[in-house]
């Protein structure tokens, strides 16, 4: 059965993703309009971004809509990501901005453009309403996307969904070739507002370089670290352990006192993990199935409910380690996304 054709909104980057993208849903007969979104302050990185889009569009034969969003971006991510860091926590932006900006703002100015439906380069599909893992699983980025609602995911397009990027690169750099060489071209960074490093971001705001203590889980001093906001659950470097011969890695983060407490990997262990809710199916009580607790990590079978207080709490089949407060916890039924919610401090008794 061929598919409708319709008005679509594409978001584009200025990268190789979203302008093969442009180029596949024409392709398939769509009219295509490009959107881009100006997020952060880097100007010349606009700049940069704007021209490899104009001309994609020149190329392609497209219209497209620059908006300027800095001022929404900064109090719904940008805020988030500072004031996380500064709570001990470890934020998750991409996660966070997808419902509020792409899937958000960006979709209210395709519809206003009389668009039908958004599209994006990001590796993902969707089924039977729901948010489906990527062919390619090595860039699938379902995670990210756990927060749509189900009224947004019917108004979703992915054109590399079912594609490997091993495959897409060729092709487009043959049919966009200014946009890199196969030899030369870059993945975009995950973060689009850090340059370099997250630190860098916030010594705009807090003075990060403060040492404090770092003490074993029984409470005793044995070291010292560089200030906490450099530091996340699972991290193993950075801090000092007077006269450790194995390795310790972080646990927890008190923000107030800025002391970090360290053990060993087995003590990072958790088969428990709780979260606050965010996105779940109207009615949800108890789930089965699998869950994420990071981005890179490996999906692990887990029994979920909501508790008494409203929070989610997942029991795990098997230990994960380097759970961070602040991450997402998504759930997974085999390669449907379910929902999830914001990790709470999982040293938190049921």
């Amino acid at each position: 059965m061929q598919e409708t054709l319709m008005k679509v909104a594409l978001l584009m980057s200025g990268g190789i993703d979203s302008s093969y993208s442009a180029y596949l849903l024409q392709e398939a007969g769509h009219e295509v309009v490009g959107i881009y979104l100006k997020l952060h302050d880097n100007d010349l990185k606009h700049a940069q971004n704007i021209q490899n889009i104009e001309k994609v569009s020149q190329k392609l034969g497209i219209e497209t809509h620059i908006f300027d969003a800095k001022e929404l971006f900064k109090k719904h991510v940008y805020d988030y990501f500072v004031d996380s860091y500064q709570k001990g926590l470890t934020p998750n932006p991409c996660a966070f901005c997808n419902p509020f900006m792409k899937f958000g703002f960006a979709l209210e100015k395709a519809l206003e453009l009389g668009c039908e439906k958004i599209a994006t380069g990001h590796y993902a599909r969707v089924k039977e309403g729901r948010i489906q893992e990527a062919k390619d699983q090595s860039k699938d980025q379902s995670y990210f996307l756990f927060g749509l609602k189900e009224s947004v995911i019917s108004r979703l397009i992915f054109p590399l969904g079912d594609r490997l990027k091993s495959e897409i690169k060729p092709e487009a750099l043959e049919i966009l070739p200014w946009l890199g060489t196969l030899e030369s071209y870059k993945e975009s960074q995950e973060i689009c507002f850090v340059e370099s490093d997250y630190i860098d971001i916030l010594r705009r705001h807090f003075p990060v370089e403060q040492k404090g203590i770092v003490q074993d889980s029984s409470g005793r001093v044995v070291g010292e670290h560089k200030g906490y906001m450099q530091y996340t659950i699972g991290k193993r470097k950075g801090f000092t352990v007077k006269g450790a011969h194995d390795p310790h890695y972080v646990l927890s983060i008190d923000p107030k006192e800025n002391r970090l407490i360290v053990g060993s990997k087995e003590e990072l262990a958790k088969n428990v993990v709780y979260a606050d809710p965010f996105a779940l199916p109207e009615g949800f009580e108890h789930f089965e199935g699998e869950v994420k607790i990071r981005y890179r990590s490996l999906k692990v079978k887990a029994e979920v409910r909501l508790d008494e207080s409203g929070r989610l709490v997942a029991h795990l089949k098997e230990k994960v380690y380097g759970v961070a407060n602040g991450q997402a916890l998504v759930l997974y039924a085999e390669d449907l996304v379910i929902g999830g919610g914001w990790i709470l401090d999982s040293s938190l008794k049921s």
